[in-house]
């Protein structure tokens, strides 16, 4: 079982303030990553969707809920994010 946190973009979030967070958003995942946060995948939609602009997936439910609460777009007022449980098939 896998998880997966889907953001949307809060309603008026300023898209140029999106590009301004980035750089932190970038450095915190990529860290909670290196830490052995739990983190497998994460980015953005082609094309962008407004309902669920990028996502995440996690190896843990405690681990998906650890990375919004201090995930910089989430704490800046810029994303939404809800966690879903993904029953993932793994093709060999």
């Amino acid at each position: 079982m896998e998880y997966v946190v889907l953001y949307s973009l809060r309603e008026g979030a300023d898209r140029a303030r999106l590009l301004e967070v980035y750089p932190r958003h970038k450095a915190y995942y990529e860290q909670f990553h290196a830490d052995g946060g739990g983190l497998i995948a994460l980015g953005p939609f082609q094309p962008p969707d407004p309902t669920a602009g990028s996502m995440g997936i996690f190896t843990t439910h405690e681990a998906a809920e650890r990375f919004i609460t201090s995930d910089p777009f989430v704490l800046e007022g810029l994303a939404t994010p809800r966690i879903l449980e993904w029953n993932s098939v793994h093709l060999t």
